[in-house]
């Protein structure tokens, strides 16, 4: 139950710091941060003490929700769960101090719809329930759209609608094939059920397998994104606070590739590995095309924006190499790049506040000025283009390695998105901190310092010791392996494992 009081602390609390809103502009903020912090000591002493493996999804709370169609409240965890949990909670708290000074209008109002996206994800991580899952799925989308339509920037209202279009028609596709499943199982047992584990042991035709698929993997490739599907993140990302950018690019593009491994490659093996090549190749074009793009922008947010597609076009192409050593390196890209994306938003809002401007061309010779900000802007850089010795590389490189044991070609490709990565990295920071020197602008704060320091010493830690998230992946990686090995099996077709 403890993520259930999670997610109903996270609520309680945002809807706090809404009431407080009218007695104190400091209050919510502080409503905030606890309720961050505690939420994260809670999930971690659960985790840390509960003496159990969560090499397999751990079932925590099963319980009636909708009897009539024998919907369930059903929530389950395993290691890919506790990872993206972890993550979210780091990034929960960096959201939270990022807002601290720029987020001054309907202070309380913010923090609420903050806090509910951050319940929002963790029900999308955990439920086991796909009527659930729907839910939180929806849950995760409404406050979201409020703080970019909101508190975003001069074009918010379009940035908001277009990602609340994209999110919900692709949301109603999912909506229903998770209908048609019930109704699969509904044919095969003579009884209803929503509930994940009940699904994996249903046998169906191929052809059916492969429209419901589709309807899985296109929602989640809109979240993820994926060209052709992309086009609402860059305005998204532009528009939206820092926290809300923070937030896009380090979690909820993460709840994308978590839907692709839960839902659509474990629940349709062997309508997976056929739809293989077509997804390596959009995997591929989202890494070229991301990398390309993020090379001709002139604003900040919308160059790191950009950088998101090509990155997680690496997931894309790992997730359905069905190899053990991409499978794990796409997870460890999701965490390095939900550190590093969100590094590179923080500081555009902090050299925002102090400028006034995203656009590069306003940029140029902070370093003589500012060097800490500029120091910590290299780093972040590096580790967006895979520097050796941060969390980028390891992952990126493994994605790599493993997606060459199957789609060679494919993999060469996607190589040269590193150099693209390179070059735009580059051209981001030069473009900042070098040059002649121009007006100056007020180095890294204490609270920023805080930010900074924090996310590079976890790259760092990641880069250096990739085991502390690699063992926990192992396990699904080697049951991918046997997944794809049985269904080649079944068709013929071979891949490495």
């Amino acid at each position: 139950m403890i993520l259930t009081i999670v997610m109903l602390g996270f609520l309680l609390l945002g809807a706090f710091a809404w009431y407080m809103e009218g007695i104190s502009s400091r209050a919510p903020r502080w409503i905030a941060l606890f309720a961050v912090i505690f939420a994260a000591g809670l999930f971690a002493s659960f985790v840390l003490g509960s003496g159990t493996s969560f090499a397999e999804l751990k079932p925590l709370v099963r319980v009636p929700w909708i009897p009539l169609f024998n919907i369930e409240y059903a929530l389950a965890i395993d290691h890919l769960s506790i990872i993206l949990l972890s993550l979210t909670f780091m990034l929960a708290l960096i959201c939270v101090l990022v807002s601290w000074q720029e987020i001054k209008e309907k202070a309380g109002f913010y923090y609420f719809n903050l806090l509910a996206t951050f319940a929002g994800i963790i029900g999308v991580f955990t439920a086991v329930d796909l009527f659930l899952f729907f839910f939180f799925w929806e849950v995760m989308l409404l406050p979201m759209t409020a703080i970019i339509a909101i508190w975003g920037h001069e074009n918010r209202h379009f940035a908001a609608i277009k990602f609340f279009i994209f999110t919900q028609v692709s949301s109603l596709l999912m909506l229903v094939a998770i209908i048609l499943m019930a109704a699969a199982h509904y044919q095969q047992t003579g009884q209803l059920s929503f509930y994940y584990s009940d699904w994996l042991a249903l046998d169906l035709p191929l052809e059916y397998a492969r429209w419901l698929m589709l309807g899985f993997f296109i929602a989640f490739a809109v979240k993820l994104p994926s060209v052709p599907v992309h086009s609402w993140l860059p305005d998204a990302h532009t528009q939206a606070p820092t926290a809300g950018s923070v937030l896009l690019a380090g979690v909820l593009l993460k709840t994308g590739a978590y839907g692709l491994i839960r839902f659509v490659i474990f629940l349709f093996p062997e309508a997976s590995q056929g739809f293989a090549p077509l997804a390596a190749l959009l995997g591929v074009v989202s890494i070229l095309y991301g990398a390309k793009m993020a090379f001709a922008q002139q604003d900040f947010k919308r160059l790191v924006a950009y950088s998101s597609i090509s990155h997680m076009g690496f997931v894309m192409l790992a997730l359905f190499s069905f190899n053990t050593t991409a499978y794990q390196g796409a997870v460890l890209t999701l965490v390095a790049h939900g550190l590093s994306s969100g590094a590179l938003f923080s500081l555009a809002g902090i050299i925002y506040s102090r400028i006034h401007s995203r656009n590069l061309a306003d940029m140029g010779g902070f370093w003589s000025s500012a060097p800490r900000m500029g120091g910590f802007t290299l780093a972040f850089a590096a580790a967006a283009f895979g520097l050796p010795g941060l969390a980028n590389f390891i992952g990126e490189f493994m994605s790599l390695v493993g997606a060459y044991q199957v789609f060679p070609v494919a993999a060469v490709f996607a190589a040269l998105g590193l150099i693209g990565s390179a070059v735009y990295g580059i051209v981001l920071f030069q473009s900042t901190f070098h040059g002649p020197p121009g007006d100056k602008v007020e180095d890294l704060s204490g609270r920023e310092l805080v930010i900074s320091g924090s996310l590079l010493g976890l790259l760092l830690l990641f880069g250096l010791f990739p085991n502390m998230i690699l063992e926990y992946s192992s396990a699904a990686g080697e049951q991918l392996a046997l997944l794809s090995q049985g269904v080649s099996n079944l068709t013929g077709v071979t891949y490495a494992h």
